[in-house]
């Protein structure tokens, strides 16, 4: 048996923990981005929508005590988030930093929740604030669609400009005909 659960807590067995600490553990290695949320306010009813979202986007969510994340973390020698890890906690794991921030952000603009405390990108710590930016970051379908906007837009100014180009020197070839 584990300790006696405080309020509101679940006790865990230390096999419960362990188990935990290791499913997670394997977890982090497969995932290169970690983002640390603060999931209260969320009712049941928008955090089965918010799950199954993130699952769309190929995005693992997962609700975690703190204690188990911090050593979860730290089996993966990541131990800046600790700072983060107070309070309703879930870790959102992805392979793709884009995708999982912009499921949250957008989520989270939809309802103001999930809040953001901190991320893992890639190897290195960074704050609420970037992974917000992410977020914002258009999709690669919109990208894409901007820059051949842009290289339509390229071309048709080129072909205007040719086809002025050539009434110039037409006319201006007209007009020296004209006077000699």
């Amino acid at each position: 048996t584990g300790r006696p659960a405080g309020h509101g807590r679940v006790p865990m067995s230390k096999t419960e923990r362990q188990t935990e600490v290791e499913s997670l553990t394997e977890q982090l290695k497969a995932s290169p981005n970690v983002y640390v949320t603060d999931f209260s306010g969320l009712n049941v009813l928008r955090m089965t929508e918010f799950r199954r979202r993130v699952r769309a986007a190929g995005v693992h969510y997962v609700v975690v005590k703190n204690t188990l994340a911090q050593r979860a973390l730290a089996a993966n020698n990541i131990t800046e988030l600790d700072e983060h890890l107070v309070g309703p906690t879930g870790l959102v794991l992805s392979n793709d930093p884009l995708a999982a921030a912009k499921v949250v952000f957008d989520f989270a603009k939809e309802f103001e929740k999930p809040t953001v405390k901190g991320g893992y990108v890639d190897g290195k710590t960074v704050p609420a604030s970037y992974i917000q930016r992410l977020g914002q970051i258009p999709s690669r379908d919109v990208l894409l669609g901007q820059l051949a906007g842009t290289m339509n837009n390229i071309l048709y100014s080129m072909v205007a400009s040719l086809e002025a180009l050539r009434d110039q020197r037409s006319t201006s070839g007209a007009d020296a005909a004209a006077t000699s």
